[in-house]
């Protein structure tokens, strides 16, 4: 789980610092940082899962051994903050991120389940990494998880040295173990795959070698925890022509980014009694008086179709309406076999009826809960801000752009000048619709 994130540099984000919660919601106007902000996620991504850092902001096509990667918006170009007006940006992008193991799907390296057992402390981890977009090279990095894992400030002229040589960084704990790295790629990745070597004294007997060969695979698996945690984020933005499409595939274990292979998720969702009935409960109470069940229909090639049962007759994913295919679609991603660490939603309320803004806080809260998967998610709605508990508003978050400095700020609902008193007298939705909130940074 990820506790907290500082962003330097990077977009509009010239230095925020948040702190998480398992449901965090964005608010604020078109252009206010909010999509920056789930890019700066999609970058925490792309290092967790081990490319260079010109793949993360420039993409990556698809190949014999890997996924194709879309790369941030803008690219290495628009990486960097940049005043408003003002020439593209420059300089050093840096991300700071805090977190703690505590059960999420993540926890699968040796280990993991006694420390975080009831008689044992989560283990608690701090990454930190600065980066150039315009040389695609890393100037500093550091990991911690409890203890100083590495950090490039122990390799001396670290940001200097040349990126086609590699580099030898000292891992801390790993009894004289050191790890050759190259500066393209973030370090985080190649402790977990990379080259090690260590000097080995004559007088060393065998039983020294294997404590050191230990205290090597002890400091690996702690990075490679961190790692997997990163990589395993998803982005769930549906799109309605993936939607109404057959799936390519029988059956999977989680939904693509766009919503592709929908009807083959649910149709193992389906296989499961219980599960079915847990899905079909949420999208009952989108429009209670007329789902009856849910399931798939088969194509000619036996390939699988979302359909609702409605009134006696089988609706096909193509006849159902806009707001009904996209919440089924936002439903299903916390019923997906392998759930993802952290999930991004953008724009939740599109489609959905104001009257069932509470069925999205709801689904939101509870699901993010049970799956143990945080969620980051942005809204427009008003109405979606009034179905917030007290405990939601320290992760709810308003963003607002500077228009003369082009910087995005981002705080905390709690952080905001007198809300906790205003609130009280007022509607959230209103200070939101009116205003109020903006207007208090």
């Amino acid at each position: 789980m990820i506790d907290r994130i500082v962003i330097e540099n990077f977009k509009s984000l010239r230095r925020v610092d948040l702190t998480l919660g398992r449901m965090n919601l964005l608010v604020g106007a078109n252009g206010s940082g909010k999509s920056n902000l789930l890019d700066a996620l999609r970058v925490l991504q792309g290092i967790g899962s081990g490319f260079t850092i010109s793949e993360i902001l420039d993409g990556k096509p698809r190949s014999a051994t890997g996924a194709a990667w879309d790369g941030i918006r803008g690219g290495s170009r628009y990486a960097c903050f940049a005043s408003a007006g003002g020439s593209v940006g420059n300089g050093d992008l840096t991300f700071e991120v805090q977190g703690r193991f505590v059960g999420g799907p993540a926890q699968t390296w040796l280990g993991m389940e006694e420390l975080n057992s009831d008689k044992q402390p989560a283990l608690g981890w701090r990454f930190l990494i600065a980066f150039s977009p315009q040389s695609g090279c890393v100037t500093r990095e550091r990991f911690q998880a409890n203890s100083l894992i590495y950090d490039t400030d122990h390799v001396e002229g670290f940001s200097q040295k040349d990126p086609k040589e590699p580099v030898r960084c000292p891992v801390e704990g790993s009894q004289g173990w050191r790890v050759e790295l190259q500066r393209t790629r973030p370090a985080l990745g190649q402790l977990v795959r990379g080259t090690w070597a260590r000097g080995l004294s004559s007088a060393e007997d065998v039983s020294a070698l294997k404590r050191s060969q230990d205290a090597r695979a002890h400091c690996v698996d702690r990075t490679r925890g961190v790692a997997r945690l990163l990589a395993n984020i998803q982005r769930v933005e549906p799109e309605l022509p993936r939607l109404r499409e057959y799936s390519q595939r029988a059956q999977v274990q989680h939904v693509g980014d766009r919503g592709e292979n929908l009807a083959a998720l649910v149709y193992g969702v389906c296989q499961d009694e219980e599960t079915k009935g847990a899905y079909l409960s949420w999208l009952r109470q989108l429009r209670p008086e007329e789902i009856e069940d849910v399931g798939v229909l088969r194509g000619a090639l036996d390939e699988p179709l979302f359909k609702l049962r409605e009134g006696g007759r089988d609706v096909p994913a193509m006849v159902l309406s806009d707001g009904t295919l996209r919440f089924a679609a936002l439903t299903a991603a916390f019923f997906q076999p392998d759930m993802p660490d952290l999930m991004i939603m953008e724009q939740i309320e599109n489609g959905v009826h104001a009257s069932r803004a509470r069925l999205l806080v709801e689904l939101l809260r509870s699901q993010s809960a049970a799956s143990k998967t945080q969620v980051v998610a942005t809204t427009h709605s008003a109405t979606v801000l009034d179905w917030l508990e007290e405990e939601d508003y320290r992760t709810t978050f308003l963003c607002k752009r500077n228009e003369v400095t082009g910087e995005s700020r981002i705080c905390a609902l709690t952080d905001v000048p007198h809300f906790r008193d205003v609130v009280k007298k007022r509607p959230v939705s209103e200070l939101f619709s009116e205003g109020w909130l903006e207007a208090t940074l």
